[in-house]
């Protein structure tokens, strides 16, 4: 048994009908194309699949697909704006916070999120605030410097 939804990606209305069991990442990389959010642990340990559901961080393993019907998800894929990169993708590249960018998209996503709570982090409420996320290349201090670069960027 299917059921349609509609849902609302990065500004543009996707509809289609899934099986009630569909993790929204699934739906997002399969149904919608998107290829931003990955698949890491699909037990939401990594958080290599944070998006914004409706504009709050979430783990798109850790819901159907059928929980975002009517609802706003933004992808990594969304944050740029006509050819511009949001603050925080910007000072990811430019500090250098990625290796093999798995991680990547949600930890940008986990920082987009935890600037809009807190403009002004500290280093340690920068790692506390990126806890759900694991990266397995960095070593996190130029991620952390990145969210600081920001968060520093996004204030002028």
């Amino acid at each position: 048994m299917q059921q349609r939804i509609r849902v609302t990606i990065n500004g543009k209305p996707h509809e289609a009908d899934v099986e009630p069991r569909l993790l929204l990442i699934h739906y997002l990389r399969d149904v919608a194309g998107l290829k931003g959010p990955h698949i890491g642990c699909e037990t939401s340990i990594c958080g290599a699949c944070t998006v914004e559901l409706d504009g709050k961080a979430v783990k798109a393993c850790s819901m159907f697909a059928v929980q975002a019907d009517g609802r706003e998800v933004l992808t990594v894929e969304g944050l740029a704006a006509n050819g511009t990169l949001h603050p925080v993708q910007e000072a990811f590249w430019n500090e250098h916070a990625l290796q093999c960018g798995y991680c990547t998209p949600g930890m940008i996503m986990a920082a987009k999120q935890l600037l809009a709570r807190n403009p002004n982090p500290t280093d340690s409420e920068v790692r506390r605030g990126l806890e759900g996320n694991l990266c397995r290349c960095t070593g996190y201090q130029h991620i952390v410097n990145a969210v600081r670069a920001a968060a520093s960027g996004m204030g002028d």
